[in-house]
């Protein structure tokens, strides 16, 4: 331990030596110091005259071509119309498809059954073994509403097209991004009771 302290002290002391043997630097004079901010301040004045004369240039310029009565904004760049504002009526929406079309024609909600999904729908009873098969089908609010072929249910007109013994098939129509219908057959199962 004491080795390593000889040692430190050693090195303190011959670094101490080493730092005073160097010359110290000579400080910048008054007039050396007057002399640069003038010229420092004539370079900055003479930039600020060339971009005064480039602006004065680029207002001549576009003036001539402007029409008169619209305000511009110069700038050393170039020059911008302060009264333009921008109206969306009559333009189409940028985060739409162009390929989509809107149609003029508004879906008709024809029944109840028609303002859910057919997830949101619950099977609970068939009658498939008469001329006219029916289904009772109750709605998150726990309303039952009968259900024969022909009938609408869904939010995408959903048509009921085939009763069977434990399942109701239901033919959806869709709108994709492109503006094309494509259809899709929906299987409602009869949903079980599990338990006593």
């Amino acid at each position: 331990m004491r080795k390593l302290a000889v040692i430190l002290a050693v090195a303190l002391a011959a670094m101490a030596v080493g730092c005073q043997d160097e010359a110290p630097a000579s400080a910048p004079k008054v007039s050396e110091l007057a002399a640069e901010r003038a010229r420092v301040a004539a370079t900055v004045k003479k930039r600020e005259q060339n971009r005064g004369a480039r602006a004065k240039a680029v207002a001549a310029s576009v003036a001539q071509d402007q029409a008169p009565g619209a305000s511009v904004l110069d700038t050393a760049m170039g020059s911008v119309e302060v009264d333009y504002v921008y109206d969306a009526r009559n333009k189409r929406d940028p985060f739409r498809s162009i390929f989509w079309q809107s149609r003029s024609v508004e879906r008709v909600v024809r029944g109840p059954l028609e303002q859910y999904e057919l997830g949101q729908l619950a099977v609970t009873a068939i009658v498939w073994d008469s001329n006219r098969p029916r289904a009772l089908v109750i709605d998150p609010g726990g309303d039952a509403y009968v259900v024969r072929e022909g009938s609408h249910v869904g939010k995408n007109d959903g048509l009921v097209i085939h009763i069977g013994d434990n399942l109701v098939l239901v033919k959806e129509t869709y709108i994709d991004f492109a503006g094309e219908e494509s259809t899709k057959d929906v299987e409602m199962k009869i949903r079980r009771i599990q338990g006593g």
